[in-house]
């Protein structure tokens, strides 16, 4: 990842409006930030939230609040708890996630 051009700044992530990301159950609530070609989220996946797709888009991804598992394509699954992270390139490992209880990240990609 090259960050390049984007200035000292402060986000205040309460300000940023939360947009509905409807998955097969449940919804994702993001708050988004566009730097350049950096995408920086605040998301909020709802109590029993399964994605809709496999996702193919690299990320790096902090677990803040909550419990959330991740299954690969391949049929492994990780479980992320507050303060644990993963990592996965463009066009790497087909992933998705989902929650029982709610959780609450930080994406950037």
């Amino acid at each position: 990842m090259q960050i390049s051009d984007i200035p000292f700044g402060v986000t205040d992530w309460a300000a940023i409006p939360a947009t509905e990301h409807p998955g097969d159950h449940g919804v994702a609530r993001w708050r988004t930030c566009q730097f350049g070609s950096l995408r920086v989220r605040m998301v909020e996946y709802s109590a029993g939230y399964l994605a809709d797709h496999w996702c193919h888009k690299g990320h790096v991804l902090l677990c803040l609040e909550g419990e959330l598992s991740t299954e690969l394509e391949d049929g492994r699954v990780f479980v992320l708890k507050p303060g644990m992270s993963y990592q996965v390139a463009d066009g790497a490992e087909a992933h998705r996630s989902s929650t029982a209880s709610g959780a609450r990240l930080f994406v950037v990609d």
